[in-house]
């Protein structure tokens, strides 16, 4: 064995000093990994026992958890913002629910042209009772049901609208993107609903609303006023649209040309009467994006639906008939 004076030289040799600073940086290194694998482990740790844990939350949740911090706050429920129920929901007060309809009612009438006032004035009208009973007739009707349970969304890409044009000439389809080239209309133009307080009724109604120009489209009816109030009445009786029972009532006097109003009466209202009770389906309940391949002709018989008078020949004629009486 080595004497206490000799370790004492060994350990102060340049070797032993060079070897001992290798092995501390080595060991400190070693140490740090250590720390960096083990601390997560006891932060989270510490945070489960300090009840910081949290699981990253919905939307709906987070709404939901405001409401209760609104109830326990003692605020008065009348003054309570209800909470969010879907991300385009706009939840609304009773009054405010009230406003809205007496402001879309009353912009409707004087201006229907303003996309703004008919969306509110749908939505504002579709009460619970109404969307429970439409959605109880698509949960009684097989093709209803796939639909409830899909949930499709109408926009120009879902329906490959580029293909639609090289469908046969007599197919749905086919029939469909003419009619939207002529109206210059587009499914992407539909509004999303946001006033309905509850999700699954909001899609039923946004359903329809994405469907309003497959209706447009197999009846032939145009987008200019005479063409949706008829088709407003159609939609009434077939489907129960109480948006569409009171543009049937009031719109057409706010129609300027008595002419137009008369062929709505004349023409165009018993039309909408006759093929509404005649029709063999709920329109709601049929899944349009499905049968764009089908002929347009045999679809209409097996709905039972006959076609109006083209509207827009009759204005032209009408248009003809003034000038000529005029000269």
């Amino acid at each position: 064995m080595l004497s206490t004076k000799a370790s004492r030289i060994l350990s102060h040799s340049p070797a032993h000093q060079q070897q001992r600073q290798f092995v501390k940086p080595v060991l400190y290194a070693a140490a740090s990994l250590v720390y960096s694998a083990v601390a997560p482990s006891i932060d989270l740790a510490n945070k489960m026992e300090r009840n910081e844990v949290h699981v990253k939350k919905t939307l709906n949740e987070i709404e939901l958890e405001k409401h209760d911090k609104l109830k326990k706050s003692g605020v008065p429920k009348s003054f309570k913002r209800p909470p969010k129920l879907y991300p385009n929901h706009v939840p609304l007060f009773t009054y405010e629910k009230l406003l809205l309809f007496l402001g879309s009612s009353i912009g409707a009438f004087l201006h229907p042209e303003r996309n703004e006032f008919i969306v509110a004035l749908g939505e504002s009208t579709a009460t619970k009772g109404f969307l429970l009973k439409l959605r109880s007739d698509m949960l009684h009707d097989p093709v209803g049901r796939e639909i409830l349970k899909e949930r499709p969304y109408i926009t120009s890409e879902h329906l490959h609208l580029d293909k639609l044009k090289s469908y046969p000439e007599n197919s749905f389809g086919k029939c469909y993107h003419d009619w939207l080239i002529r109206e210059h209309c587009s499914p992407d133009t539909r509004v999303d609903v946001k006033f309905i307080d509850d999700e699954e009724l909001a899609y039923i109604f946004q359903r329809y609303r994405q469907c309003h120009d497959f209706y447009h489209a197999l009846i032939g009816l145009p987008v200019f006023r005479e063409g949706e109030i008829a088709l407003k009445l159609f939609e009434y009786l077939n489907i129960g649209i109480p948006f569409g029972g009171l543009g049937a009532i009031f719109a057409p006097w706010n129609v300027k040309k008595s002419s137009e109003r008369e062929r709505l009466f004349q023409v165009y209202y018993p039309w909408a009467l006759k093929n509404a009770y005649h029709c063999k389906k709920n329109l709601i309940n049929i899944y349009w994006e499905k049968i764009l391949e089908k002929d347009v002709d045999e679809l209409r018989r097996e709905l039972n639906i006959e076609l109006p008078p083209d509207m827009r020949t009759l204005r032209k004629k009408q248009r003809q008939a003034a000038k000529s009486q005029g000269q």
